[in-house]
């Protein structure tokens, strides 16, 4: 009996939400594909990554993160910018044949880029430089030293990892999302969607 009212009082309390609602306010036109006879909607979804809490022993490691996504935050629109300025110089750069063409528009394509985003690369700390290394490799899927050996020459390649080398870096850095470098592909991920 208490089943029976409780419906009763659900159907009385629902029925407002119930009643037919005016189509033209929720139609909405979508793609659609035919299968098997029958046509169904196609409708793209965003993909959502989602990652289990983060379990922070101590204070120490809290604030380790935190600077970790401070990081990311501040270096991940330079890589995306690499990523996508390399692109671009490529393309221009298969279509000049002459050597010394190709070796002014890298000069002038580099004084741009210097020009343009020196000063902010400068007054990044070791930790900024480190991961932006990384993320120029998960952008573009070449190493700095491949990139500079590939638009500078090996020789130049070469001084510039020496030099690297001694302030502590490393060029021939790769990414590795699934191993070394887990918690900044998280990052990253939670970025492109807008938590950070």
């Amino acid at each position: 009996m208490n089943k029976f009212i409780l419906f009763i009082l659900t159907t009385l309390v629902a029925y407002p939400f119930l009643q037919a609602q005016d189509p033209d306010t929720l139609s909405k036109v979508v793609p659609g594909k035919i299968l098997d006879g029958d046509t169904v909607p196609l409708v793209e979804v965003k993909s959502v990554y989602v990652f289990p809490p983060y379990e922070f022993k101590n204070r120490r490691n809290r604030v380790r993160y935190t600077k970790l996504v401070y990081n990311i935050q501040k270096v991940y629109p330079y890589a995306k910018l690499a990523g996508e300025k390399l692109e671009e110089f490529k393309q221009v750069m298969d279509t000049i044949t002459n050597e010394r063409e190709r070796r002014k528009y890298v000069k002038s394509a580099e004084k741009q880029l210097e020009d343009e985003f020196g000063e902010d690369i400068k007054n990044f700390t070791f930790s900024q430089g480190k991961i932006l290394i990384k993320l120029i490799y998960r952008q573009t899927g070449n190493s700095s030293f491949e990139i500079v050996r590939e638009l500078r020459g090996k020789f130049t390649a070469f001084i510039w990892q020496a030099l690297a080398t001694i302030f502590g870096y490393d060029l021939k850095t790769g990414y590795d999302p699934e191993g070394e470098d887990r918690q900044i592909e998280e990052i990253i991920l939670l970025i492109d969607q807008g938590y950070f």
